[in-house]
């Protein structure tokens, strides 16, 4: 077991085989994760643990980077930069899965750091276009203008002065963006952020697919379905794409800012835009796979969710459909570290599939990596049945 190898015998897609699920890890590695998760699975060490990184990165200890880098961010992410990343782009081809390579820096606030932010997101579309294995990259245009840009912009409609230079500064870096992507043959999600400055990015992402998506799909819009006006306006779109001739590129998410939006709605006493029950977000989600995939000639779609019975649901209706699984408008999508379950079964199963590899230094990141530990530290929560099913394969291999 010390030197895995892809396992392509199996036709039968079952995501309870964890001797798929984690054929790419080596004894020493699945008992590394193992006891990984069994760490984030107690919600006090992640609470404390999590103070304790952001304060020991923030002084700069010389222990932290070590620590960090040597359990939660190998897990989590590809490496420091583009370089580090390609023994993890290699490793997961090796068992017929994609990556998508996300520069995972957050928090940036003047001009040089958007600028470098642009450039970042350039390389990697030149490191994807050299890689068959990466088809895509992914973009959060708050790491390329301030979040008081977008929000000023949704609630006025318009700019003046300083804050309209900011904004057209935002378009000419996500349009140099996506202009090197059409060039190159690369694809860019644009992803979901939260409700206050999300209709501006709405806005500005189908400007870019009208303009960069007449012959293939390059750009995609993130819809996060646990929003209640999310489906409807996936719809919406479609008409629009098809009545000025253009194709739509739509990742389809379930949302990552319940906490925040739940706060802000109570905080300044409006309605929230976020689904009342966990029912009502699956529908909204299930019912966009299936328009997009009715559509699925004229919209290039992700299905990036970590939900077994959604993923399943989409792959066996493109089974009974009989369609093509390697069709470059089916896609699939986990984040890397996570739902191997998921990925790998359907990587053997011969569906499109790709790992979200973030990558970046270790301050870069730590906001993602304490996000990752956080949201799955109950018991309820996605690390629980990772954690389950790591243990279901420590015992199956008899270690």
């Amino acid at each position: 077991m010390d030197d895995p190898s892809p396992n392509s015998d199996h036709s039968t897609l079952d995501f309870r085989n964890t001797e798929i699920a984690f054929s790419n890890k080596t004894n020493a590695e699945l008992k590394k994760m193992a006891w990984l998760f069994k760490m984030m699975n107690n919600a006090s060490l992640v609470k404390y643990g999590s103070m304790l990184g952001l304060w020991a990165v923030k002084f700069r200890l010389p222990f932290a980077n070590h620590i960090i880098r040597n359990t939660i961010f190998h897990q989590f992410c590809g490496g420091e930069n583009l370089l580090d990343c390609q023994k993890a782009i290699d490793r997961l081809y090796k068992f017929d899965t994609l990556t998508i390579l996300d520069y995972g820096a957050e928090g940036k606030s003047n001009d040089e750091d958007f600028e470098r932010v642009m450039q970042e997101n350039i390389r990697a579309i030149e490191m994807a276009a050299s890689n068959s294995s990466v088809p895509v990259i992914s973009v959060k245009l708050t790491g390329l203008v301030e979040d008081e840009v977008l929000e000023e912009m949704q609630d006025k409609g318009k700019l003046e002065g300083i804050a309209k230079k900011k904004y057209d500064a935002l378009i000419h870096r996500i349009d140099n963006i996506c202009e090197h992507a059409l060039k190159h043959g690369v694809g860019v999600f644009i992803d979901a952020e939260q409700s206050w400055v999300q209709t501006p990015i709405d806005a500005i992402t189908l400007e870019m697919m009208e303009y960069y998506n007449k012959e293939s799909v390059i750009v995609y819009n993130t819809y996060q379905l646990y929003r209640n006006d999310k489906l409807q306006d996936l719809k919406n779109d479609f008409e629009v794409a098809k009545k000025k001739g253009f194709l739509l590129g739509a990742k389809l998410v379930r949302g990552a800012y319940m906490e925040k939006e739940a706060k802000r709605a109570d905080d300044m006493g409006y309605k929230s835009l976020i689904h009342t029950s966990r029912a009502a977000t699956d529908k909204d989600f299930n019912d966009g796979m299936i328009y997009c995939l009715d559509n699925y000639e004229r919209i290039s779609f992700c299905c990036a969710s970590h939900n077994a019975e959604s993923n399943m649901m989409l792959a066996n209706l493109i089974e009974e459909r009989k369609l093509d699984k390697k069709h470059p408008h089916l896609n699939f999508c986990q984040l890397y570290g996570m739902s191997d379950h998921i990925t790998f079964n359907l990587a053997d199963a011969g569906y499109n599939v790709a790992k979200y590899v973030p990558y970046g230094p270790v301050k870069e990141v730590i906001p993602y990596l304490i996000r990752r530990a956080q949201e799955n530290s109950s018991m309820t929560g996605e690390m629980s049945r990772e954690l389950k099913l790591v243990d279901s394969e420590v015992k199956r291999r008899g270690l």
